[in-house]
């Protein structure tokens, strides 16, 4: 196949990798940085773009992160592409913090806390809650009863919540995203402006001259 990779990258290395990108995840943030500030667009629209990025990695949506960013800039007016590139906030290195902001600001939202006797890591709720899923995938094929009670466990005790509660850090988040970019973009977009016009006058000058 011409675009076959000619390095074959085992599954561990793929899951690696996606857990640190080549370069560090530094270099990654810059890689994003550096895209967002080259959108076509006005500030305006790029930031509002990066604010729905923002506020979507703070919902517990995995999965449609990329469809509720684009739905979010779309009603907003704002760039679907840089809503697409803010939704890099949510990676690995973040998204243990945004849990824990988001669940506790939810169970204060709710006036509630998990019961102890499901009171457990986050993860473990999530792969009960991911086999039950797979048990009733399967059940519709088989004689097999679908299972509900992990899932409903991590509705009350995770999703339900973390949806509640990721509000409000997520705008917030997506306000500081905002109004941080705006200038940054706009001061970017003028300073490659001049260079621009620079360099047309430059080439005007050499056209003149040949003349």
């Amino acid at each position: 196949m011409v675009f076959k990779r000619r390095d074959q990258r085992s599954w561990l290395k793929i899951i690696a990798q996606a857990l640190w990108p080549r370069g560090g995840w530094a270099r990654a943030f810059q890689y994003v940085q550096h895209r967002l500030r080259r959108l076509p667009g006005t500030p305006e629209q790029i930031a509002r773009g990066i604010f729905a990025g923002a506020v979507t990695v703070f919902t517990p949506l995995f999965g449609l992160h990329f469809l509720v960013a684009a739905i979010l800039a779309k009603i907003m007016r704002g760039s679907i592409l840089a809503s697409l590139l803010a939704t890099f906030i949510g990676n690995p290195l973040t998204y243990v913090p945004i849990a824990v902001v988001s669940l506790q600001t939810g169970y204060f939202l709710l006036g509630m806390r998990p019961r102890e006797e499901v009171d457990e890591s986050i993860f473990i709720k999530f792969s009960r809650a991911a086999g039950d899923l797979w048990h009733n995938f399967v059940a519709i094929f088989t004689p097999e009863r679908a299972e509900w009670h992990e899932l409903g466990i991590f509705y009350r005790d995770v999703f339900f919540p973390w949806l509640v509660g990721g509000l409000i850090p997520g705008v917030i988040c997506g306000l500081i995203c905002y109004y941080i970019s705006v200038p940054v973009i706009r001061a970017y977009q003028k300073r490659r402006a001049a260079k621009l016009r620079t360099k047309m006058d430059k080439l005007r000058r050499q056209a003149g001259a040949v003349d």
